[in-house]
């Protein structure tokens, strides 16, 4: 059934694409919620705690439950910054590890929404996606 609820549509569309990825990037041994961070992390040398909340529109206690528990395992390294409240977060080497590790599952999830959505409608979709994110911060 159709429903002409924007977001009811959104979180549908969200719950099955996050099924879809999960049952892929579990068999790299991460959590989606963890391989998002490590891909971030990846990215970017260093970033700060706060940053990564606003860059993943993730609260506070959420990001630090997951920073946590990626702490725990050795796969990311956090320090104190100038501002004793300032977390700076890194991979650690074993973090990369574990990043290249899940990459190739997270590849084919990718691959396997490309080719159900069809590449005409792929970029477009993308793109309205940010478009969508940035609208609903300043809304």
């Amino acid at each position: 059934m159709d429903l002409p609820c924007f977001s009811a549509n959104l979180r549908r569309a969200s719950r099955a694409v996050s099924r879809l990825y999960g049952e892929e990037i579990r068999k790299g041994g991460v959590e989606p919620a963890q391989f998002t961070l490590l891909a971030v992390l990846a990215r970017l040398d260093e970033a700060r705690q706060g940053e990564l909340a606003d860059m993943l529109a993730l609260d506070s206690t959420t990001l630090t439950r997951t920073l946590g528990r990626l702490e725990e395992r050795g796969w990311i390294f956090s320090r104190a910054g100038e501002d004793r409240r300032e977390r700076w977060i890194r991979l650690t080497p074993r973090g990369r590890r574990r990043y290249e590790a899940a990459l190739p599952h997270w590849q084919a999830a990718q691959e396997r929404l490309r080719e159900a959505l069809g590449e005409e409608n792929w970029a477009p979709l993308l793109e309205r996606l940010v478009v969508v994110a940035r609208a609903a911060e300043v809304a």
